[in-house]
């Protein structure tokens, strides 16, 4: 895929007022986009000649290996060291990552002058140790979310990857960069929902959060999302993702959070509550619900945005818009595609879907893009890790040295808004999403309703 051809530019969109001119020059920048894709692998947007940046891994856990795998799939991010204080998990690193070098102690991968990029999946009361370090060491950081399990914790590390703007700093809010999401979001900033009203997100899953180990001291340190002290809890492990992704696509920010939470199921494994009601309260009225178990499966996961014009609907990675009877016309959705689902008729909104026309007669295909939200959160860490080297490289060598307020504003004139970066979440988006789920985990707790001030996300 070339660079030129990447995104469309949502700034033009939106100034646009989201008309049927600039709504169609959005579809065939993602058509072409998907036919670009298209060859050995057409569920990824960057091509096997894209630079590769080696990557060390820090934490070979389940999350840890839900990320080799991605990378394993990724020509541009290849696996290059795994740390794991913990010998099983290392020597299981070996046998699954042949070619990685393997460090029991993170500050030797830290060392290693190979590694370009770093990706945390530890414990998020471990992370701000390993950032400040991998930073201060010169390496490009991946953050699994939340980024800490305090807002203190959290604070630090936006404010010193802020303050290295030579590297690239990811949060691992995966919405993010996943495509179906980010195909959304000029629909809903150009208005096409109306005003929005109302927002409902859930996830369903009866899983058990209690993990067992034949060692005490590792059991203990491995059970750090039931331990009350240490645990983000529901809001901050799971629903912090789905939060964040109306926070972005609305242009919202929370004033409160009122919440409760019970554990039924689980309550002999763990203490923590395994179901939570959250309801966030926003200035202009508008209000989001959200619904968390680990006890019950059905109806899975999703989010649901209502507006005085439209609902949409995202689940997995596919999506649908639901029109009122009385929204004007918008244009383009006359000639897109219908699907009944729930009982009515949704606009399909599919990011990379094709037209082919068989025998006079048109045949849709599906997205491309069938890849989980990690990998292509993955794929955004490690091509825009290449831009930002190769950006400060030029400078450096056109310019010299320089303080990194004019080297901020160096990378953000050349790479910001011009469709150079694929969507990923920053330090700073990655403090709120973290500040707001913490927030919420505290209400659940107290049962009661918790004010967010705005100092409470400003870093």
């Amino acid at each position: 895929m070339s660079e030129n051809n990447q995104d469309y530019n949502r700034r033009d969109f939106i100034a646009a007022g989201g008309s049927l001119a600039a709504t169609m020059s959005m579809m065939k920048a993602m058509e072409a986009r998907a036919q670009d894709s298209e060859g050995k692998d057409a569920a990824r947007r960057t091509s096997d000649d894209t630079p590769p940046v080696k990557m060390g891994l820090i934490g070979y856990g389940p999350r840890g290996r839900e990320i080799a795998r991605s990378l394993a799939q990724l020509p541009s991010a290849p696996l290059v060291a795994v740390s794991d204080h913990y010998g099983a998990m290392l020597r299981r690193a070996k046998r699954e990552a042949p070619k990685a070098k393997g460090y029991e102690n993170y500050a030797d991968l830290l060392k290693d002058k190979d590694v370009e990029g770093v990706i945390i999946a530890t414990a998020p009361h471990e992370h701000k140790a390993i950032v400040l370090e991998a930073l201060k060491a010169g390496k490009h950081v991946y953050c699994e979310a939340p980024l800490a399990h305090t807002s203190e914790d959290a604070r630090a590390i936006a404010k010193t990857a802020a303050a290295t703007p030579s590297l690239n700093f990811q949060s691992g809010l995966q919405f993010r960069s996943e495509p179906q999401r980010h195909f959304m979001f000029p629909f809903m900033r150009a208005g096409a929902i109306g005003n929005p009203v109302h927002a409902r997100t859930q996830w369903h899953k009866k899983t058990d959060w209690r993990r067992v180990s034949p060692n005490a001291e590792r059991e203990k340190a491995i059970n750090w999302r039931i331990n009350p002290e240490l645990s983000p809890g529901l809001a901050g492990e799971i629903g912090m993702h789905q939060v964040d992704l109306v926070n972005h696509f609305l242009s919202l920010k929370p004033k409160a959070v009122s919440g409760f939470g019970s554990n039924i199921h689980w309550r002999e494994r763990f203490p923590v509550p395994d179901t939570v009601n959250l309801v966030f309260e926003y200035e202009n009225g508008f209000s989001l619900t959200q619904e968390i178990t680990l006890s019950n499966s059905f109806d899975g996961e999703y989010e649901v945005m209502h507006g005085t014009n439209s609902a949409v609907m995202l689940r997995g990675a596919q999506a649908w818009m639901y029109k009122e009877a009385d929204a004007p016309l918008i244009g383009w959705e006359v000639y897109a595609r219908k699907m009944p689902h729930y009982g009515a008729p949704g606009v399909v909104l599919a990011a990379g879907a094709t037209t082919l026309s068989k025998g006079g007669k048109k045949l849709y295909q599906e997205s491309t893009f069938t890849q989980p939200p990690l990998f292509y959160s993955l794929e955004a860490f490690a091509y825009n890790c290449h831009q930002v080297k190769t950006t400060v490289k030029d400078f450096v060598d056109t310019f010299g040295e320089a303080d990194a307020d004019t080297l901020r504003d160096f990378l953000k004139d050349q790479l910001g808004g011009t469709g150079s970066l694929l969507p990923a979440a920053d330090a700073t988006e990655g403090f709120v999403a973290n500040a707001i789920a913490l927030k919420a985990n505290e209400a659940v707790k107290v049962g009661k309703r918790v004010g967010i001030e705005a100092n409470d996300l400003t870093v």
